[in-house]
């Protein structure tokens, strides 16, 4: 596992409200390092998760273009982005979208299954990874019978089984308690260090944030330095 290069220049984003237009990103530049992690933090409406979407090729943007290790994907057609996605790209939100009748197991396997991958080397990628976000012991459970931190720990596992080049999250511990957020938090951190994985984290959390590192201040639908909030620039992104 190694992680992606992400370069996005320019990203406009405007949304169409029946006779109102609402600009939501106004020219966005961002570069990121493999293997890095970021923070992007910003007022409610700022359009943060609006960038996370368009960085990991969920919704497309009006204008800009954005690259991965250096090569276009802007150009791609919905197939082959959903293959990209499919095969590099780890999602995490707030709702943690597990399917209720399956077992932890079996919903870390899902994307490797769609994938075609054989039965048991799926099931052990995902003990493995079970193991590793702390459930060895849960693997049974449907999601009804883990609290709210272990069925998102299990939609970590499942984000990590196609073994992604990049890692999205977006305000994964806003309806955790602070104690059991800050667990997660730290298996972001120890998840980036270990696999090498690109981590962006979408967050209204300061202490998260810091944690991270790196911060990529939305405000009026551009960048600002996290020092100087007046002060619009892009922003390179480096470890």
């Amino acid at each position: 596992m190694s992680g992606i290069r992400i370069d996005a220049q320019a990203l406009q984003k405007t949304y169409h409200l029946g006779p109102k237009d609402v600009p939501v990103l106004r020219g966005v530049n961002l570069e990121v390092a493999a293997g890095s992690r970021l923070a992007i933090v910003g007022a409610s409406g700022s359009g943060k998760s609006t960038l996370l979407h368009l960085l990991g090729t969920l919704d497309a943007p009006d204008a800009g273009d954005i690259r991965y290790d250096g090569e276009s994907i802007l150009g791609l057609d919905s197939t082959a982005l959903a293959d990209l996605r499919n095969k590099r790209v780890g999602f995490v939100f707030q709702f943690h979208h597990l399917l209720p009748e399956f077992s932890a197991l079996e919903n870390v396997m899902m994307p490797a299954l769609i994938r075609r991958m054989p039965k048991p080397e799926a099931s052990e990628k995902a003990r493995v990874l079970l193991d590793t976000v702390g459930l060895s012991q849960r693997l049974e459970h449907k999601p009804g019978e883990l609290s709210g931190g272990e069925q998102q720990r299990v939609a970590l596992a499942r984000a990590l089984v196609l073994e992604p080049g990049l890692l999205l999250a977006d305000e994964v511990t806003g309806n955790l308690d602070k104690e059991t957020g800050a667990g997660i938090h730290d298996l972001l951190l120890r998840i980036n260090e270990e696999r090498k994985i690109t981590l962006i984290v979408v967050t209204h959390n300061e202490d998260l944030a810091k944690k991270l590192g790196t911060i990529a201040r939305l405000v009026q639908g551009k960048l600002v330095a996290p020092e100087d909030t007046g002060h619009v620039h892009g922003l390179e992104v480096a470890r």
